[in-house]
């Protein structure tokens, strides 16, 4: 008999299995939603082992189905971007509500989970900051990369700092022990001022 949790965590992957969009890892393919959300869990393991079942799902569906809302429906500039993220949180956390009520979930905890992935309350609510600890440790270690590649170190100084002033110090501390490429250690130093 499987738990409501199992059960939750096999039909998020499930869902994020379909991906049409691939990602190499250490030299194979994964739909890349799928393995952001296992990137996220195990993060979040790591980072807080006793994290409730709420923040734990959460993570895994902070980009459930992402690929069905795409960046480029949204016009190209600040206000589409930040329209776009709004109406993302709110798919997540409605297509996630779904899963949850299917598997027996109660009312209660379906609404703290769709607080959670919409960020509600950062840096007030200590499960919203810690699950924004493990979202932002996730981006630095494996997708800063691709953002250098992209864009001027002037533009990377931002989104760094940007990162930076999202977490906790508990979260900080652990970006610091990431294992970075010289280069990119150098760049959040000098974003930082360290």
């Amino acid at each position: 008999m499987l738990t409501p949790f199992q059960n939750a965590s096999a039909k998020i992957d499930a869902e994020n299995a379909q991906d049409p969009n691939s990602e190499l890892f250490q030299s194979k393919s994964y739909p890349k939603e799928l393995l952001y959300s296992n990137r996220m869990y195990k993060r979040l393991l790591d980072f807080h082992p006793n994290a409730s079942e709420e923040v734990q799902i959460a993570a895994k569906a902070q980009h459930i189905c992402r690929w069905k809302m795409p960046r480029e429906s949204y016009p190209m500039d600040r206000v589409g971007y930040l329209k776009w993220r709004e109406e993302l949180k709110k798919f997540h956390a409605k297509t996630t509500a779904g899963i949850l009520a299917s598997v027996g979930y109660s009312q209660e905890f379906i609404d703290r989970v769709s607080f959670l992935i919409e960020k509600k309350l950062l840096k007030k609510d200590e499960e919203t900051q810690l699950l924004e600890d493990v979202i932002c440790l996730v981006f630095l270690e494996f997708y800063l990369e691709p953002f250098v590649q992209k864009h001027d170190t002037e533009k990377l100084k931002n989104i760094i700092l940007k990162t930076w002033n999202k977490m906790s110090e508990k979260g900080h501390q652990a970006a610091l022990k990431i294992s970075y490429t010289d280069e990119n250690l150098q760049l959040i130093k000098d974003a930082l001022g360290l």
